[in-house]
């Protein structure tokens, strides 16, 4: 990943409900959840709720999955971990031993 590439990604999540979205569906793992029960967690009306997804969809941090008459939503673990990869490359100069300061 490069600079411009994680600024864009850092720039989707510049905002405080995105955040809460993102943050929700990490606690519902692969389930995910409709948007309906996302709105209801992060206290948005569903509008906003929505205008939130696709903005996050468009970025690449989740995933949308049609299953009978809903959409459920799951967060893209991968896509979040190659972003925190990203600011943890080169860290404590690549020293093993201080390198358990940043394992996550």
């Amino acid at each position: 990943m490069d600079d411009e590439k994680a600024a864009d990604l850092f720039g989707a999540l510049s905002n405080g409900d995105r955040l809460k979205v993102i943050r929700a569906l990490v606690e519902a793992g692969p389930d995910g959840m409709s948007a309906g029960d996302i709105a209801g967690k992060i206290k948005a009306s569903p509008s906003r709720t929505s205008f939130h997804l696709s903005a996050l969809f468009d970025a690449g941090f989740i995933l949308r999955e049609r299953r009978s008459r809903s959409l459920i939503y799951q967060v893209d673990f991968k896509r979040i971990g190659g972003l925190v990869n990203f600011l943890m490359e080169g860290c404590c100069k690549g020293s093993s031993e201080l390198r358990s300061c940043c394992s996550f």
